[in-house]
């Protein structure tokens, strides 16, 4: 089998890929890189359940270093303003690290779980990865993982393992909390819309009264 580092931002949207990538014949081993996450208790969080996962599955795991003031510097000023960048510049930070872990430990072929979440920038990310690979003379293994999304998610789940509901950055929690909010208006209107529809079409289904004159004769 070939081995290869897998960067893993969690550990449910670690499930499919190491199935995957196990079948094509790689030995994956995790690597965490992850000081978007915030706040702390967060990022512990994710990180003791990736641990937990890991050690009941015997898959290694490699604790990368995470430079905190590097991901202020470098991700924190673009903020909300330009997400794309900001995303770009996050997923430089981290998968660089990684691809400096796989040539250290001699791996040459890296892959990323970023690629499972419908909510990532997937051609962002996969371009991302590609040059800062090439970069140190790995093989990037592209996949996309995306329709898997949901298996990941029932598989998880019966795992009973902690599912997060953001990226990981202060400013991704704020958008998912917007989004949660706009997806609440729109269940709300859309259920509004039916039952006023079912109401319609009830009155358009019910008979019309008919209505018959009485002739009254006057003597």
């Amino acid at each position: 089998m070939t081995a290869l580092l897998l960067h893993a931002c969690c550990a449910p949207c670690s499930l499919e890929p190491l199935r995957m990538l196990r079948e094509e014949g790689f030995d994956p081993t995790i690597c965490w890189c992850n000081p978007n996450i915030q706040p702390a208790e967060e990022h512990d969080r994710r990180l003791a359940e990736l641990r937990r996962y890991c050690a009941a599955t015997s898959t290694p795991l490699i604790e990368a270093h995470e430079d905190y003031a590097a991901w202020e510097r470098g991700v924190a000023p673009v903020g909300a303003r330009n997400r794309e960048r900001r995303c770009r510049a996050c997923y430089a930070l981290r998968l660089a690290e990684a691809c400096r872990v796989a040539e250290r430990e001699g791996f040459t072929h890296i892959a990323t779980t970023l690629a499972v979440s419908p909510y990532q920038l997937f051609e962002v990310c996969n371009e991302v990865l590609e040059r800062l690979a090439a970069a140190r003379g790995l093989v990037p293994v592209i996949r996309d993982f995306r329709p898997w999304y949901p298996e990941a998610t029932r598989r998880s789940r019966e795992l009973g393992m902690y599912r997060q509901n953001y990226c990981g950055c202060r400013f991704s929690a704020a958008e998912a909390v917007l989004d949660r909010a706009r997806l609440r208006d729109e269940r709300r209107a859309a259920k509004v819309a039916a039952h006023d529809a079912q109401a319609a079409a009830q009155k358009a289904a019910q008979p019309k009264e008919e209505h018959h004159e009485v002739s009254v004769c006057r003597a």
